[in-house]
């Protein structure tokens, strides 16, 4: 194959690659780390930019001679540590076995073709952690039913919201809203001893855990521009989480927490 053609698909697999594992929430720098080890398997040298939604990418030769660059937007995946997991494995596959760029991408298909867990599974099992939140904070059993019940219907309508496609900012407010509503009856309805536990916890399933600790571990790496856009936006979703919540102790006229 012409140099310039195999540096021409090299770098269009390449670029699909870095953006799936950005899409499903790898950190910066190993998301650098896989895709150079790919391209070294080549013989080739890789250079990225990475923002919060595209990644710009040049692949060249050992001596500069030739060169390839591309841009790609970041996919919509949402977290997915499976798919984390496997495609880290495929660049070590590659860079070990030697595998040819079609092997490559068949096998990259099969990982980012896999369905996701079942929603309802999911849904129940974040509802039971999160009322273990709930019991860790010394909330009582009534405390823990309410948030059980608040994360069903918030984390419910979260999902709904995105598979319509909604502004993830304000998907945050109105799931914020609803499960702190709910998580508001134990002060309303006077169930259970810990009703602040109930309602300071039915919100805990929002907060940005990975966009934080990968913000932060990025930065540190050097990466201070991808670190600091993921920073923005999960400072961003604190904020509408905390909107959400002000919203249901101005109505409910709850005062204190």
């Amino acid at each position: 194959m012409d140099i310039h053609q195999e540096l021409k698909e090299l770098s269009k697999f390449l670029s699909e690659y870095s953006t799936s594992l950005m899409a499903v929430g790898v950190q910066t720098s190993r998301i650098v780390r896989n895709t150079a080890r790919i391209a070294e398997s080549f013989g080739f040298l890789c250079d990225m930019t990475i923002f919060q939604k595209t990644i710009i990418m040049t692949l060249r030769d050992a001596d500069n001679s030739h060169s390839y660059s591309t841009v790609n937007k970041i996919k919509p995946m949402g977290l997915n540590f499976a798919i984390n997991s496997e495609l880290s494995t495929l660049s070590w596959q590659a860079y070990d076995e030697r595998l040819s760029l079609t092997e490559l991408q068949h096998r990259y298909l099969d990982i980012v073709s896999k369905p996701r867990e079942n929603k309802w599974l999911v849904l129940i099992l974040v509802a039971f952690a999160n009322a273990s939140f709930c019991r860790l904070f010394q909330g009582d059993f009534t405390s823990m039913g309410i948030v059980f019940v608040a994360t069903l219907t918030g984390f419910f309508v979260r999902t709904l919201l995105m598979e319509y496609h909604w502004n993830h900012l304000a998907v945050f407010i109105i799931s914020a809203f609803v499960a702190s509503m709910i998580g508001s009856t134990g002060y309303l309805m006077h169930w259970g001893n810990t009703p602040d536990m109930a309602l300071g916890t039915s919100v805990l399933y929002l907060i940005p855990g990975v966009p934080l600790i990968n913000s932060i571990m990025d930065i540190i790496d050097g990466h201070v521009l991808a670190g600091t856009s993921r920073f923005i936006n999960a400072c961003l979703l604190i904020i509408c989480i905390a909107i959400g919540l002000s919203m249901t102790l101005l109505l409910t006229g709850i005062s204190t927490l």
